[in-house]
Order: structure tokens, then sequence, then C-alpha cells
């Protein structure tokens, strides 16, 4: 039998939030979906999460994802939006938590350098290159659904990678995988 998984990539936004699947079949990835929640049309801060919650629980319950990679907000000047992306990206994280999925932030430069080996690539850049990788016809008007999908690819060539420190169950597992460092 195949190792197959699904991974869910978000872009999450209070004016666009951008969204890509893909399927993992051993160690090849295909393409099944990329859109974009358009939430510019709603005034109210409020209904914008509300609506962001309920199409993130609705993507889960369609495709099953095994795990969501989500782009972490970056440093912005302006403190009132990164609030507002912070609660879009709070609440993309709540719906995946409610359904036992685990979540991967990754940082934007992260997942460009993962896509194009450009921390500062353009928007576009990482939509040619994705176009390239999963053999898209063509791209979407807005970039936000290629930087969901991106979020998602990214995830995939890290799977197995260490992220980030390592994590110890207690000393036991500390002792045993620093076993050079102990004074004997």
């Amino acid at each position: 039998m195949a190792n197959e998984r699904i991974i869910l990539g978000i872009d999450p936004g209070t004016t666009i939030m951008g969204f890509g699947l893909i399927k993992v079949i051993n160690k090849k990835m295909e393409f099944i979906q990329l859109n974009e929640l358009i939430l510019s049309k709603y005034d109210d801060h409020y209904t914008k999460l509300k609506i962001i919650f309920e199409r993130t629980i609705e993507l889960i319950e369609t495709h099953h994802p095994d795990e969501i990679a989500i782009e972490a907000p970056f440093f912005g000047k302006n403190v009132q939006s990164m609030l507002k992306l912070g609660r879009a990206q709070g609440v993309a994280m709540a719906a995946g938590l409610s359904r036992q999925i685990p979540i991967t932030e990754y940082e934007p430069k992260k997942i460009k350098m993962a896509i194009t080996g450009n921390g500062n690539a353009s928007k576009e850049q990482v939509a040619k290159m994705l176009q390239q990788l999963l053999g898209l016809k063509e791209l979407p008007k807005n970039l936000d659904s290629t930087d969901g999908l991106a979020a998602a690819v990214c995830h995939f060539f890290n799977t197995g990678k260490v992220i980030g420190e390592k994590s110890y169950s207690g000393w036991d597992a500390f002792v045993k995988q620093n076993e050079s460092r102990v004074k004997k």
C-alpha cells in the first residue's frame, strides 16, 4: 500500500485567504486544488473571522488533510493590520486543531526559499515555480491562492527535516541524544 497523505496550505488574510492542497503518494506530489476566499466584501472583522473558520472546516471535511501548513504573519509597521492578520491565522489554526490536525507554521521567507531557492522571491516567481513543479495549466489572477499552495509544498519539502529546536520528552531522552556531552 502506498504511503499517502494530504497537505492543506493556508495563506491567512482578512482581505483574501489563499489555500492550496496537495496529495503526497510515497515521495511524489500531486496537485489537488488551489483557491481563495474573498473577504473584502465583508465590512465586519468578526464576520470575516467566522467565514475563515467555516471555510477551513469545510476544506477539512471535504479533503481530509493529514497536515496543515500555514504562513506565519511577518512583521509589519501597522500594528492593527498585524493584529487582524494574527487573528485570521489563529482562526484557521483553531479550525485545524478542532479536528486534531497537526499544524506547522512557516515564515514567508522560508516558504519562498523552499520553492524558488530565494527567500526574497516575488509572488510571481513563486507562482511560476509552482506551475512548473505541479504542472499547473494556468495561474490564478490573485496570487494569494498560490501562496497557500506554496505553504503546502514547502511543508512537503521540509517533511522529515528538523524544524527549529530539538524536543525532548525528559532527561533520559536528552542524555540518549547527547551522550557525547555527558561527563562520565
